[in-house]
């Protein structure tokens, strides 16, 4: 059952749902849009308000789904985590984009209102306010998700859910190199910057 709930969370996370979404609504590939990245926040430049909130809570689904099924089947903590771990490796690595993907960062949300909401709400809060003082995503997603570990470690989750928080800033960290690079050269794209703004 463990590779079924693995195996089934790649896949899930693989689904490249801001592609599709955009592709849908405007025929444009989103990855030659913007920054490029086929996250929410790059729907929202590209689509707009409805087309986000679409991709974000799909994204979110594909994390919440595959531990929510472990658990229905009786699975422990640690293949949950896994199942929700694989899905975030489909979203950043997608079978269906030749292993490339988004980064991660609303897939994680999701994994985390399934295995422990306080600590995706503490994160999401850290989020809403970097954005919301700083408009940088990139920034808000990066803090967002150093809050997790630091949540768990407070909080005495279980072990697994601490080396589920590492691994997911880990993630995080590798996805957004190019996001730091430009944070620190100051040529990184605002929330509210549009395609071709700078």
């Amino acid at each position: 059952m463990a590779v079924v709930v693995l195996v089934l969370g790649y896949l899930l996370g693989s689904l490249p749902t801001g592609l599709l979404v955009v592709r849908a609504l405007t025929g444009q590939d989103i990855r030659a849009i913007g920054s490029g990245n086929i996250g929410t926040v790059n729907v929202y430049r590209v689509a707009g308000l409805p087309a986000a909130v679409l991709v974000l809570v799909v994204d979110m689904l594909k994390g919440a789904a595959p531990v929510l099924l472990a658990r229905m089947w009786g699975q422990p903590a640690e293949i949950q985590v896994a199942g929700g771990l694989a899905a975030i490796a489909g979203h950043n690595w997608s079978l269906f984009l030749r292993f490339s993907g988004g980064k991660g960062i609303a897939t994680s949300f999701g994994v985390l209102l399934a295995i422990s909401p306080p600590v995706g709400l503490v994160a999401a809060v850290v989020w809403g306010i970097v954005v919301a003082v700083t408009r940088y995503a990139s920034l808000a997603s990066l803090l967002g998700m150093i809050s997790v570990p630091v949540t768990m470690w407070w909080r005495r989750e279980p072990p697994a859910y601490l080396v589920f928080g590492l691994i997911t800033l880990t993630f995080a960290v590798y996805r957004h190199r190019a996001n730091l690079a430009r944070l620190i050269s100051g040529t990184e794209l605002r929330v509210t910057d549009k395609p071709g703004g700078s």
